[in-house]
């Protein structure tokens, strides 16, 4: 019988350009390995090109690659020599040029290549699918596709799929299905327009605040301010996302708009502003040439200045009333307070928000599937907190509509295009049965694909309600809740109240609590915090308190909890799972490693950081690391602790944070077996997964450890030779020394023989030894101080 199951065995990529390399790269970060193939170079080394894509790559920042070692994932490959290879590969991602004739040319020169039944789509930013399946072989036209990442792959959620009339549908589906649980991505199904749904939406916003940009005489460095985070924008608002994107990469994505779409009513302004072409004609293409709107001259920011034709200090602010307008939190109110205010910001503001508004409902019917399709692409592909559509129903879908048939009347508008019948028939465009489809004038709902329902808690947009849960128990700091499902009766969840999921005392207490609650009731129990950081740590305000009071044996009764809260989970009678997104610090990192499993989100940064306020680890991090190094080197052929603890002491001295889930299990903050997440959403479910499947194997928490050797006296003088020559050459002060100094004592089991087996509980008391001592000096506890008043590290 032949299954139906398709997998990706192999990807190849054709294009070892910036979005090339970045796309090997993150299926390499996913365990897929993949083909990077370009054209053999005509001198020196054939595999010259793809060799320099991905030396690159190591030097790319924000790093492509989850870690280093992801390099070796990806083989190189030329046109040449090697399209043999192909048909060993599932999936076919072609991202070359953005020319017609030099894809169609190179999808004739790997077609008779290609494995039966493989997918072949392409990485366009907006050519037309059609148009290019029209080039393809008739046996390639069923199985090819659009498929559009978003730069930076790795970091950026959206990809746009897109189909051409002959794709066949289950295709579409089983590549959806890869990329969002295997790459972690999510998918916008996109019609095959000019520059498809974000693009499309998020350039016209760019050139819409262009075109008021200069209408209302402002800076592009104040409408930067503007456009950012203080209307739920990223901190690159307009001008600096131009930069970063390339100047000239977007006067491509505009002419793709000028060239393919004359019948559209906002044709007039699908143009680049002459300061921009005039730019990008000398060369300055922003942040890849080092200069375009922005400029940076060592620290200080400048800006391009149109009136001079010079840079000049980048310095604007939002002008204060219309602060205090953006802090209405009623978007209702705040829209009308900026459309009747006449200051130039304000006026800016609403005239941006109306075009955009104009616009999209305008264009629903003929970009996208639905109103929900605008948004998420919007928020994943331009990082907004809210989508156009969302913004427009919270603040009153008529009243809005109104303002805007008023503007429009007036004159005030980009183009005079009347609004669609459907905008005054409606209350909305999300309601909890679907979003508004334009296209076919009904709600639709959302994909019904398996693979979403991983999510249990998916993105939501305006309108939807989240999917229940009931509180099982809770104190002020924690809550033990589960959902009402099969897995939910037997494995519930522990999440945590405080900010930043900050661990004090009263979160020690909750999760001991939930820990019992779940031995006495439940089969498993998983952490995870529904919004935020997995756990920034220890909560410095509560121990500065007691710090205050000069209370050190109280303190020493704290680290001693925290303690017995870490083993608590380690030898819990039921598998207690940590699901890590975001941050796990300091004691959220000890916790992590204290797990019998964690399951991890890509995107967690992972660390031991106390030493950045004159700290050592001491929720159990030391004692956990001194276990493992010693199995590790009973296991090796040298037997040499020493070989083990030396990059664990660096870690822990400079308060590392790994880059990613990969390079934390590198550093052994993870352990090799953990599980690595690609998807965010996902992570409950795999964690709820990995919990019932040890439940359900006879799982029994480890042993408590015994007769542990230690590296003892010899191994603090080892390491404290490696401080010696740090301090002397001035790379670390006294006090970094002496907390660096009692990280190797508490890692080395104390000052006792080299070889001398102790106890878990030894160790424990060593650490937390140090730690105490730690407290009582003036300068970490100046350190302590700082970081709580400004958030920041000292050096003293």
């Amino acid at each position: 019988m032949t299954s139906s199951k398709f997998r990706v065995r192999r990807v190849a990529v054709l294009g070892a350009g910036v979005m090339g390399a970045q796309i090997a790269a993150h299926c390499a970060n996913a365990n897929v390995p993949v083909v990077l193939f370009d054209l053999a170079a005509k001198e020196g080394d054939p595999d010259g090109i793809v060799k320099k894509a991905l030396d690159g790559l190591k030097k790319l920042e924000p790093a492509p690659l989850a870690s280093t070692e992801r390099l070796a994932h990806i083989e190189i490959a030329n046109y040449d020599r090697d399209l043999a290879r192909l048909g060993d590969c599932d999936l076919v991602i072609e991202a070359i040029a953005e020319r017609m004739d030099w894809k169609q040319a190179l999808y004739a020169k790997v077609a008779p290549h290609l494995r039966a039944g493989a997918i072949f789509a392409s990485n366009t930013s907006g050519l037309s699918i059609n148009a290019l399946a029209d080039g393809c072989p008739d046996s390639l036209r069923s199985h090819f596709c659009g498929v559009h990442f978003f730069n930076p792959p790795r970091y950026m959620s959206l990809v746009e799929l897109i189909p051409s009339r002959s794709t066949d549908g289950a295709l579409l589906d089983r590549l959806e299905t890869f990329l969002v649980t295997t790459l972690g991505k999510s998918v916008v199904r996109a019609l095959d327009t000019p520059n498809f749904v974000a693009n499309r939406v998020g350039v016209f916003s760019m050139l819409a605040a262009m075109h008021h940009t200069e209408r209302l005489g402002l800076g592009f460095d104040e409408v930067d301010a503007l456009t950012g985070p203080a209307i739920g924008r990223p901190k690159s608002a307009t001008y600096r996302t131009a930069d970063v994107v390339g100047l000239d990469t977007l006067l491509h994505v505009v002419a793709t708009m000028t060239d393919h779409l004359p019948d559209d009513p906002w044709h007039r302004y699908y143009k680049a502003p002459a300061w921009l072409a005039a730019l990008v004609e000398r060369g300055v293409l922003g942040q890849k040439t080092r200069a375009g709107v922005f400029r940076k001259d060592g620290k200080q920011i400048k800006v391009l200045d149109l009136a001079t034709q010079d840079y000049r200090d980048a310095d604007a602010v939002i002008a204060p009333e219309v602060a205090a307008l953006l802090a209405e939190r009623d978007p209702a109110i705040q829209l009308a307070a900026l459309r009747a205010s006449a200051h130039p910001q304000a006026q800016f503001l609403w005239s941006i928000y109306r075009d955009v508004f104009h616009y999209v409902a305008v264009h629903l019917a003929d970009v996208a599937h639905s109103a929900r399709d605008i948004d998420f692409a919007m928020r994943w592909g331009f990082g907004w907190k809210v989508g156009p559509f969302e913004t427009w129903q919270g603040a009153g879908w008529q009243q809005v509509a109104g303002w805007l048939n008023e503007d429009i009347a007036a004159g005030r508008t980009m183009s005079d295009v009347p609004l669609p019948a459907w905008v005054f028939e409606r209350a909305g465009v999300h309601e909890a049965a679907g979003s508004w489809s334009a296209s076919s004038g009904t709600l639709e709902a959302r994909s019904a694909l398996p693979v979403h329902g991983r999510q249990l808690f998916p993105e939501l947009v305006l309108g939807e309600s989240a999917r229940a849960s009931h509180t099982i128990w809770e104190n002020d700091e924690v809550r033990l809740w589960t959902l009402d499902d099969a897995d939910g009766e037997r494995a519930p969840v522990l999440s945590f109240k405080s900010r930043m999921s900050a661990i004090g005392p009263k979160v020690l207490d909750g999760t001991r609590e939930a820990i019992a609650r779940a031995e006495r009731d439940f089969d498993a129990l998983v952490i995870w915090q529904p919004q935020g950081p997995f756990s920034v740590g220890a909560n410095l305000k509560q121990i500065g308190k007691v710090l205050e009071a000069g209370d050190f044996k109280a303190l020493d009764r704290v680290i001693d909890d925290f303690q017995q809260t870490s083993m608590a989970i380690k030898y819990a009678q039921v598998p207690v799972i940590a699901a890590v997104q975001n941050m796990a610090l300091g004691g959220g990192c000890e916790f992590v490693m204290h797990s019998p499993r964690a399951v991890a989100a890509l995107e967690s940064y992972i660390g031991l950081v106390e030493a950045g306020v004159g700290l050592i680890p001491a929720g159990g991090g030391c004692k956990e690391f001194a276990i493992r190094c010693a199995r590790a080197a009973e296991a090796s052929a040298t037997k040499d602790v020493m070989n083990f603890l030396q990059p664990v002491f660096q870690t822990i001295a400079m308060a590392t944070v790994s880059r990613s889930a990969r390079h934390a299990q590198e550093l052994g903050l993870l352990k090799a077996d953990d599980v690595v997440v690609m998807h965010a959403g996902e992570l409950l479910h795999v964690a709820r997964c990995n919990a019932l499947a040890m439940a359900d194997s006879a799982w029994r928490p480890a042993l408590r450890a015994t007769g542990i050797p230690v590296a003892g006296r010899n191994g603090i003088a080892t390491l404290e030779m490696m401080l010696v020559n740090m301090r002397e050459g001035g790379q670390i002060s006294a006090h970094d020394y002496r907390v660096a100094r009692a990280a190797a004592v508490a890692l080395c089991g104390g000052e006792i023989e080299t070889g001398a087996k102790v106890s878990e509980q030894w160790l424990l008391e060593v650490e937390r030894a140090q730690f105490i001592e730690l407290l009582k000096t003036p300068e970490t506890q100046a350190r302590i101080a700082h970081m709580m008043e400004t958030g920041k590290p000292l050096r003293n």
